[in-house]
């Protein structure tokens, strides 16, 4: 049985680990180690976490197979882009699913909760940031009818950028 909740503050250690394994999993391949290691260091820490269980528009979902914790989505109500015209927007700042779950559809499912929780909220659309390289999720957002709208060069660290998309569905 699959289940979707909203995540509290008790959730942030499983958060903080799937997100680092998944983040190593899709970064390390074409990312030098240490740059990898120092963003998730930085990111999934535990007090990074909690300041944003602290922000109103934060908002992370979990989704589970049975009682295992399969991956999450984090999402950041009125981020504009300035790429984007429209203002009152929602960033998908972090989908994640562990790769033991591909393929059983829990990344649709997922997505369309955390969708509906954006439009329930007034939101004009919904935009990412996604590796140039990270075939897979292209094809995913693509099917999802995501726009490429710009690049965008995200900081893996102090010295490393790595090329990503900007991509964008209006609603």
């Amino acid at each position: 049985m699959i289940h979707i909740r909203k995540a509290t503050p008790n959730d942030i250690n499983a958060i903080a680990q799937l997100g680092s394994t998944t983040f190593l999993d899709t970064y390390l391949p074409n990312t030098p180690k240490e740059a990898v290691e120092s963003f998730v260091e930085n990111a999934f820490a535990i007090d990074t976490l909690c300041a944003e269980f602290d922000d109103p528009n934060v908002h992370y979902f979990l989704i589970f197979l049975e009682e295992t914790l399969a991956g999450y989505s984090k999402i950041i109500h009125n981020v504009p882009n300035t790429t984007i015209e429209e203002t009152q927007l929602t960033k998908l700042d972090r989908f994640y699913v562990l790769k033991e779950f591909h393929g059983q559809k829990l990344g649709a499912q997922l997505f369309n909760h955390t969708i509906d929780f954006s439009k329930e909220n007034e939101q004009q659309g919904i935009w990412l940031y996604v590796l140039i390289e990270n075939e897979r999720a292209l094809r995913f957002y693509q099917q999802n009818n995501f726009q490429i709208v710009g690049e965008y060069d995200f900081k893996i660290s102090e010295t490393r950028y790595n090329p990503n998309y900007i991509m964008y569905l209006e609603y």
